[in-house]
């Protein structure tokens, strides 16, 4: 063994032994002739390895057999074609397995095996990939590519391992694969009407469930609605508001005076005057040139007031909490902001000089100090108090929850609807569903029976997302994963590259488990 150029080189040679013909399997010890191959190996004491290893062509004298001469292999150190050991080459493909192209470069030059991104994606894409058996119980979900193209992936709910991935979200691709992999018998996916026509084409046999995760997504963004819809109404969970009945539109107010105020009054006629005889949001928007959501806004509100955007109170500082402080110092008659800042400093504020001179301005003109108001919850926030089970709530939005279900009888309604779900959900009991359904038609909540009419075309499959422990849970943190390995690539990977990372990414985690 010797020394040279920084790389450590190792001359060896092959035993005289029998070898067998890959072909035949014949043995043979008759050399044809010798040659030299050079192998790469692991890198030892931070320096590369390369094996000059002599081996032997050899004849088959099989008279059956089509070859004449073969070159023997070496086990676990020489593969034909191969100018790698096995256990480099091992290395290389996990490097691009775990770090992709520029990760999986950099760190290979560091264990002294210098290699271009490019190589490195090219021996990844060689790696062939696990052939998966038909699974029992099957997750289908979609997840984003980039911008507006989306992509689905296919998972194995018992082994929780990905099988395939493809570009796109169609109907034909999921049904093309599910006939060409028979014996599917449980199908968990979300609400899309595309991948329920995909399914029944593919495996009519198999019993499709409704992820209760996407039931609860879809209850909640229609909760989210009423809230929206109601806008009007959220100001009376502030705990120093006054509830006062909403405005009406034939009633005089200081908005319609606003460019805001006439703004939104000319945009909630227009918008009512199509859509009350029966047009469509899209057709709206088409004529009158605005986005849907604008429309969409327009029409769910009673009034024109509830589409003004109101100025939000101040938000709370780290100064509040001296403003008293600073009153008192100033009827005390100091009224230098340094020294104040000064005195409140060494009673613990951390804040800068310029926001208590900011603070006390209004009283150098005769008025008094703006204290902070609590601000009206968003419809996202009113959405999220109810949705959550009522033991989770804090204190503070269960009050504020309260005043609100006081004050709107049709955020109240949403409330008991969606308890009575959740009721559902958690015994597991789907026997109240039509009933349920039947009181979000008769609620006179437009987002809610349209969220009736889609539970009712795919009630079959929302049954057994109720009653069965199948969900779609394993498709979720798969789609997590999927995400992650996007992102390390700066989302310039292609299908083929990522579909090869996230099913071998998964399968090196198992044996590792």
């Amino acid at each position: 063994m010797w020394a040279e150029a920084g790389a450590v080189h190792v001359a060896a040679r092959t035993r005289e032994l029998m070898v067998a013909c890959p072909e035949c399997g014949r043995g043979s010890a008759r050399v044809h002739s010798r040659y030299c191959r050079t192998l790469a190996d692991v890198a030892v004491g931070g320096r590369p390895v390369l094996i000059g290893l002599t081996v032997r062509r050899l004849f088959c004298d099989s008279l059956d057999c089509g070859r004449r001469t073969f070159a023997e292999q070496v086990e676990g150190l020489t593969v034909r074609y191969q100018r790698r050991s096995p256990l480099l080459q091992h290395l290389v493909e996990m490097a691009g397995v775990l770090l992709a192209g520029r990760g999986g470069a950099r760190l290979l030059q560091i264990l002294k095996v210098p290699l271009s991104r490019t190589s490195v994606l090219f021996h990844l894409m060689r790696s062939p990939l696990p052939s998966a058996a038909v699974p029992r119980v099957l997750g289908v979900d979609d997840f984003a590519l980039y911008a507006d193209v989306y992509g689905t992936l296919l998972v194995d709910a018992d082994t929780r391992l990905p099988i395939e991935l493809w570009a796109g979200r169609d109907a034909e691709q999921l049904s093309a694969w599910l006939r060409t992999h028979p014996g599917v018998e449980v199908v968990c996916r979300d609400g899309s009407l595309v991948y329920r026509q995909g399914i029944t084409d593919g495996a009519p046999d198999a019993v499709q469930v409704s992820d209760r995760f996407h039931l609860w997504q879809g209850l909640s963004k229609r909760v989210g609605d009423v809230a929206a819809a109601h806008r009007g109404c959220l100001p009376s969970a502030v705990s120093e508001h006054e509830p006062a009945p909403p405005p009406s539109p034939a009633a005089p107010s200081d908005q319609a005076d606003t460019p805001a105020g006439r703004h939104a009054k000319r945009l909630f006629e227009a918008v009512h005057a199509l859509t009350d005889t029966g047009r469509s949001l899209n057709a709206a928007a088409r004529e009158l040139g605005l986005d849907w959501r604008t429309v969409r806004k327009y029409a769910r509100a009673a009034t024109w007031q509830e589409c003004v955007r109101r100025t939000r109170p101040r938000r709370p500082t780290s100064l509040d909490p001296y403003l008293d402080y600073l009153r008192q110092r100033w009827e005390e008659g100091e009224h230098t902001a340094t020294v104040l800042h000064q005195e409140i400093v060494a009673k613990g504020y951390r804040g800068h000089y310029q926001r208590v001179k900011m603070a006390i301005a209004p009283l150098r003109r005769g008025l008094p100090i703006d204290t902070p108001r609590e601000r009206p919850p968003s419809p996202r926030q009113v959405a999220c108090w109810i949705t959550t089970a009522p033991s989770r709530r804090s204190l503070h939005a269960t009050e504020a929850l309260r005043r609100l279900l006081e004050h709107c009888p049709e955020l109240d309604r949403t409330h008991d609807l969606v308890r009575q779900f959740a009721a559902m959900l958690d015994a597991r009991d789907a026997g109240g569903l039509a009933d349920w359904l039947e009181q979000l038609t008769t609620a006179r909540l437009p987002a809610l029976a349209s969220l009736a009419k889609a539970i009712r075309e795919d009630q079959a499959a929302v049954v057994q997302g109720i009653t069965t422990p199948f969900n779609s849970g394993v498709n979720e943190g798969r789609i997590t994963d999927l995400k992650l390995q996007k992102r390390l690539m700066a989302g310039r990977a292609g299908v083929p590259l990522l579909r090869h990372r996230v099913i071998l990414m998964a399968l090196l985690r198992r044996r590792h488990l």
